[in-house]
């Protein structure tokens, strides 16, 4: 087992109803408890509604059971598959040490296609997300899912950045094992979209 950078250390994942990441938050969760870790996961929700954010806790520890919230303050990671979803985690978890890694496509919400809450401007957005965090990756997994012809692998590619951040105390092959149960069906495409996660961070 190898030794966390922080203990607990605490990762947020978030996204919107059908992105998604539900699905890297359980092959996360499952691949570190089968490394010996403690794992706590945590759940709280929006609209159960494509459009409805869905905000997971993951926070793992070599010596004790957390409770399944964070505090304010206290992630040391946000994933997040939508940038104003990744700022508002920011403002309420964040902390000078906190790192980022962000899928910059926007989903617009509810709300804003109402027109009650306008979306921001991109590029400020993703400069505030820059500005309230110690490192920041953008990776633009949508594209790159399409690139490799199936849009719905932009969960994968994502953790496979996560992975690729050095962050978990978890490697590929950790979560080759987790992929293959998953998607038996479908893993060289899974794959495929793992590995470039990895390559994206690591450029």
């Amino acid at each position: 087992m190898k030794k966390l950078k922080k203990d607990p250390l605490n990762l947020i994942i978030i996204g919107v109803a059908g992105q998604g990441n539900v699905v890297i938050s359980m092959l996360t969760c499952n691949a570190l408890l089968r490394e010996g870790y403690l794992v706590t996961f945590g759940q709280t929700y929006g609209a159960n509604q494509r459009g409805g954010p869905v905000m997971n806790y993951v926070r793992v520890s070599q010596e004790i059971q957390c409770s399944p919230l964070l505090p304010d303050g206290t992630a040391d990671v946000i994933l997040a598959l939508e940038p104003v979803e990744a700022l508002r985690m920011l403002a309420k978890y964040g902390n000078p040490n906190v790192t980022t890694i962000v899928n910059p496509r926007p989903i617009i919400s509810i709300d804003a296609a109402r027109g009650d809450s306008p979306y921001p401007d991109l590029d400020t957005l993703t400069q505030a997300i820059k500005d309230l965090s110690a490192k920041t990756w953008l990776i633009n997994a949508t594209e790159e899912a399409q690139k490799l012809g199936n849009p719905i692998v932009a969960n994968v590619i994502l953790a496979g950045a996560l992975i690729g951040s050095g962050i978990l105390p978890l490697d590929k092959k950790a979560m080759e094992t987790e992929l293959r149960e998953r998607f038996p069906r479908a893993i060289d495409l899974n794959m495929r979209a793992f590995n470039r996660g990895i390559e994206l961070v690591s450029a």
